[in-house]
């Protein structure tokens, strides 16, 4: 039975256009997002201080990012693997014009059951300019003397949870090791241009 030629041009476009939308998913999924100047010494009057004993490691997040999720999951896998020694704050930025309901999302609720973890709202993101996020799950961590030791994600791609080198290299610094990287990309939206939107903002 031979097939009409109509019919095979329509199975070669559907095919190609899985495997174009195959690559552009995966084209997004691995790029990384974008990260500000991260200060090398904990910034003064900023309303939260760096632990005096042990280790403080900040997570930035958006409230509404799906990107965040698998962050938050690695966040937790990471904390159950540490000695214990490190202070963990989660900020999600509220970008001005929302309001409290807006903020009360599954990410938040996810956050909050991780033991040991605080959670803040980031007003306008200004703890985020502070210390370069720019991106939606990128992390940074300090020890007691307000110096920078980490900066960037804990995923490996935009959603993916498992083993990655930014988790692999918080637990050694947290075991007083030293890692081979300091410093991984970051994989989540764009805090500000996420925000704007998500919160029906014209930027």
């Amino acid at each position: 039975m031979r097939i009409p030629f109509l019919l095979k041009v329509a199975l070669c476009l559907c095919v190609l256009s899985v495997l174009v939308g195959g690559v552009f998913l995966f084209r997004y999924e691995t790029t990384a997002g974008q990260a500000g100047n991260t200060p090398q010494r904990w910034p003064a009057n900023i309303g939260i201080a760096p632990a005096p004993n042990g280790y403080t490691l900040l997570l930035f997040a958006h409230p509404h990012c799906p990107c965040t999720r698998a962050s938050l999951e690695e966040l937790n896998r990471l904390l159950a693997k540490s000695p214990g020694n490190v202070m963990t704050h989660v900020l999600f930025l509220q970008p001005e014009g929302t309001t409290e309901d807006w903020m009360k999302t599954d990410l938040r609720q996810k956050a909050s059951a991780i033991p040991g973890v605080i959670v803040h709202d980031d007003a306008g993101g200004r703890m985020a300019r502070e210390f370069g996020a720019d991106t939606s799950g990128y992390v940074v961590l300090y020890d007691s003397r307000g110096q920078l030791l980490f900066k960037g994600g804990i995923t490996s791609a935009r959603g993916h949870a498992g083993d990655n080198i930014g988790e692999s290299a918080i637990v050694l610094l947290l075991s007083g090791k030293i890692p081979q990287r300091n410093q991984t990309p970051v994989f989540g939206c764009s805090i500000e241009t996420t925000a704007a939107s998500m919160a029906g903002i014209v930027p």
